[in-house]
């Protein structure tokens, strides 16, 4: 299926790396959720991917029918069951991603802190938006140097000028 560049994205993200078993698990749950989603009875042009074994990405094309309240409420509803059967929290805004060579990891804020502090994490390392908005963001700016990010807002202070 294509996607139109401003279908809408959701980004759930874990606290922790799921296995390869747990994802093999997931995806066709997610692939039958996806494909049963519906908005005021219309069906939505919709998809659901895992990257990373640690983000679950929701999009829906809204050229043919938009996502609603309702609908909206489904999907949430659909990723608390998902993380109540992975025992995994997907839910924490401030459980904030990050590369390390080869790896994404994750932290609470506090440790993202300390990590700024000893310089582990720079201006440089690429960290997770999870804000985007639509598919052009989700490919230009969900993956981004640290520097270019809304964390560097959040944590203007630790950074080096």
């Amino acid at each position: 299926m294509n996607f139109s560049p401003q279908s809408r994205v959701w980004i759930y993200q874990a606290d922790r790396k799921l296995t390869d078993a747990e994802v093999a698990t997931i995806q066709p749950e997610l692939d039958k959720f996806t494909a049963g989603w519906t908005a005021h009875n219309n069906q939505l042009k919709a998809k659901g991917e895992i990257r990373y074994n640690r983000f679950f990405v929701l999009i829906v094309d809204e050229s043919q029918a938009g996502a609603s309240g309702c609908s909206i409420d489904k999907s949430v509803h659909f990723m608390q069951q998902v993380q109540q059967h992975l025992g995994v929290n997907l839910f924490d805004r401030f459980n904030l991603a990050y590369r390390d060579g080869e790896e994404v990891l994750s932290l609470p804020r506090h440790g993202f802190e300390d990590k700024l502090k000893d310089g582990s994490i720079n201006k440089e390392t690429i960290v997770y938006n999870n804000l985007v908005q639509n598919l052009t963001e989700l490919e230009t700016k969900w993956e981004v140097p640290f520097k270019d990010s809304w964390h560097i807002q959040l944590f203007r202070d630790l950074v080096n000028a």
